[in-house]
């Protein structure tokens, strides 16, 4: 089971996916997501609704760091460091699940 841990960092290890208490939609390539919970709207451009897209199943953020790669042209730490802003933003808004296995 995947829990809502919003105080864990989040790393290239992390496993992500969208809550599902939430309501998402298409707007020309872009995304706006409401959260049932705080009745609050968030918007995400192409890129992020990409991402969006992506975790509505669970998904290791290394392994959308890969997919975004191949779709988009960009360097390596600037789609790490922006796929982390993103997923920190998201988390912040209770809008995914993380979950950080634990190394031994």
């Amino acid at each position: 089971m995947i829990t809502s841990t919003t105080d864990s960092a989040i790393s290239e290890n992390s496993i992500v996916v969208s809550v599902k208490n939430q309501i998402s939609s298409d707007l020309g390539g872009e995304a706006v997501i409401l959260n049932m919970n705080t009745g609050t709207y968030h918007g995400l451009n192409e890129v992020g609704a990409f991402v969006w897209n992506l975790i509505e199943q669970p998904q290791v953020v290394k392994d959308i760091q890969q997919r975004l790669l191949q779709e988009y042209e960009i360097e390596s730490s600037v789609c790490a460091n922006d796929l982390l802003a993103l997923l920190n933003d998201l988390q912040g808004a209770a809008l995914i699940e993380v979950k950080n296995e634990k190394t031994a």
